[in-house]
């Protein structure tokens, strides 16, 4: 991810852990199931990037058994390190910075994460680089441009509040430099990377619990910031906050591109 003071969502407020549990519950399922097809087996040495939670490392360990390994990184590893132990590591790393921390892996996934990176270039260069032959990078990000709103049906004054508020959110986002449509970039960026075998999909739930949650945590977080900035008021934030509450709103989120890819045989 990007530095501290740079990422929007921070790993240091409590609303981080309600944040990583609804994102797990929503997206951890597709996850599993991209990485499962591509063959994951006992043994495999794999790179968590940017991990947050724990949800991802500890399902990987249990694929790899302990023969295999998972390198788990982030700038804030306050949250992934419930998992280390046993065949995972935790390690403080920022892939937009840094050097590659392992080499030869067989597996390496980044989650809704380079669309926060300011060096995006290079963090992808960096995960290229530390595959094996033969070994597969996933790479899944949001697109919100693509779909920029939270209420897809605005019947009222309460969806029409919620989608002012996202729209309020991803202007936050931009300006610390997150790609809003980078998503939809991802394949094209795996073949310019020289990978081979490229393949995409996407996903996103339209109305769910941990959608409701999640965006409540979300709103908490940034809350300050989007009344520091006048795209809110605390009055407007009550309210909506009050309304997902209420559980009368359909949320949804931005599409969860994926795609996948693997480096070439020699």
């Amino acid at each position: 991810m990007t530095r501290e003071n740079d990422y929007l969502l921070d790993n240091a407020r409590s609303e981080a852990g309600i944040r990583f549990d609804a994102l797990s519950e929503l997206f951890d399922p597709v996850t599993f199931r991209h990485i499962e097809t591509l063959g994951i087996a006992s043994g495999w040495q794999c790179w968590e990037v940017g991990a947050g939670g724990p949800s991802v490392v500890t399902w990987l360990a249990d694929r790899v058994g302990p023969t295999g390994r998972v390198l788990a990184t982030d700038i804030d590893t306050s949250w992934a390190s419930r998992a280390a132990g046993g065949t995972v590591e935790v390690r403080r790393h920022d892939v937009g910075r840094d050097a590659p921390p392992a080499t030869g892996l067989d597996f390496v996934h980044a989650r809704l994460v380079l669309v926060h990176v300011a060096d995006r270039e290079r963090a992808l260069r960096a995960m290229v680089s530390a595959l094996r032959p033969g070994g597969w990078l996933l790479l899944e990000d949001a697109d919100p441009a693509s779909q920029p709103l939270i209420c897809l049906d605005e019947y009222g004054p309460e969806q029409a509040l919620a989608n002012r508020l996202r729209t309020g959110f991803r202007a936050l986002l931009a300006a610390r430099g997150a790609d809003l449509s980078y998503g939809r970039q991802l394949p094209r960026l795996l073949r310019e990377s020289g990978l081979t075998d490229v393949t995409a999909d996407a996903y996103f739930p339209i109305t769910s619990p941990a959608c409701d949650v999640l965006e409540a945590a979300t709103v908490r977080h940034v809350r300050d910031q989007l009344v520091t900035a006048g795209l809110a008021t605390d009055e407007e934030i009550d309210r909506h906050l009050a309304n997902v509450t209420s559980g009368r709103l359909d949320l949804a989120t931005s599409p969860m591109i994926s795609a996948w890819a693997r480096r070439p045989l020699p």
